[in-house]
């Protein structure tokens, strides 16, 4: 018996309904509505006291103005100024040096004794919150008591030296011995921030990586360095970021302990920065000078992010 056409004919699925999108919930808003009050300060602080002096400064490096006078429009010349300069490029170097030397210096420091605390010391808590003290303190207090203790006959540096069969140089006055000074007292003062960043990411890193090494036989070194390290990098690398902006912009231990000097030895690049604006009255080519600094800082933290993808890992 044939089957009629009724019989034979499939069903058919009927084809979903697209769901229309919903009106975003009324929390959301007011979630984002909060947050936004929340970043609303600091966003108008950046906008006024970062954004606007860096766009005034490239204003100003284009005028002659001693700060007394109507400003004159100088176009690039005060850029010009810059390639004929020593005493520029000798605070460049100076600023440099000091870059290169206290950077790795303070990551070590930092890193041996977050180590150290995470090893389950007692009252982690004190020494934790005594070794932060020298960064909590104002530089200019921390400079004044690094004076009393290079003093090159009485100071304690040298005492502690001379215990030793050690002669200490005329730390201060000396032009081989004033930037290591400067750079052993910022190192001191500011080793504490790194440690509390290394220190919260030791605590971050599942003990279970370092029991399965254990278990395979791993040395604690190469636990250090195919466990720790990379699971500690994003903080590391955050450290390293931070701290050389913040060395570029060395400034009130270099002015305070030596004057920039023994001659030019320890000027920094803000401090010539300084003495051409509020000094010579140079607006003008102290705002070039601010904004070549500025394009360093930019162009070597770009470089350190480009490289993060090589040197950082980040646990999903």
């Amino acid at each position: 018996m044939a089957l009629s056409t009724a019989d034979t004919a499939p069903a058919v699925t009927p084809t979903p309904t697209r769901p229309t999108s919903k009106a975003t919930p009324r929390w959301r808003s007011r979630e984002a509505l909060t947050a936004w009050l929340f970043i609303l300060p600091s966003l108008i602080g950046f906008l006024i006291f970062t954004t606007g002096p860096v766009v005034a400064a490239g204003v100003i490096s284009l005028l002659n103005w001693n700060l007394f006078s109507a400003p004159t429009w100088a176009g690039l010349h005060n850029f010009a100024r810059l390639g004929p300069d020593p005493t520029f490029w000798s605070a460049l170097g100076n600023t440099a040096y000091f870059t290169l030397v206290s950077v790795p210096l303070t990551i070590v420091v930092s890193l041996a004794l977050a180590l150290l605390l995470n090893q389950g010391v007692r009252r982690v808590a004190v020494f934790r919150s005594l070794l932060l003290l020298p960064y909590a303190t104002i530089t200019v207090a921390v400079a004044f008591v690094w004076i009393w203790l290079y003093i090159p006959h009485d100071g304690l540096v040298n005492a502690v030296l001379g215990w030793f069969g050690i002669n200490g140089p005329a730390w201060l006055i000396s032009d081989s011995w004033a930037m290591p000074a400067l750079i052993l007292m910022s190192v001191w003062k500011s080793f504490g921030f790194g440690m509390v960043v290394f220190l919260a990411g030791l605590q971050a890193i599942p003990q279970q990586l370092y029991e399965a090494g254990r278990v395979d036989g791993t040395s604690p070194w190469n636990s250090f360095r195919h466990i720790t390290l990379p699971m500690l990098s994003p903080a590391l690398f955050f450290v390293i970021v931070t701290s050389v902006i913040g060395s570029f912009q060395v400034f009130d231990q270099a002015l305070i302990m030596t004057n920039g000097g023994p001659g030019t030895r320890t000027t920094t690049l803000v401090m010539y920065i300084y003495r051409t604006g509020f000094e010579n009255y140079d607006q003008g080519y102290a705002a070039a000078q601010s904004l070549v600094l500025f394009a360093f800082i930019v162009v070597i933290t770009a470089g350190q992010f480009l490289f993060q993808r090589r040197l950082v890992h980040y646990d999903n």
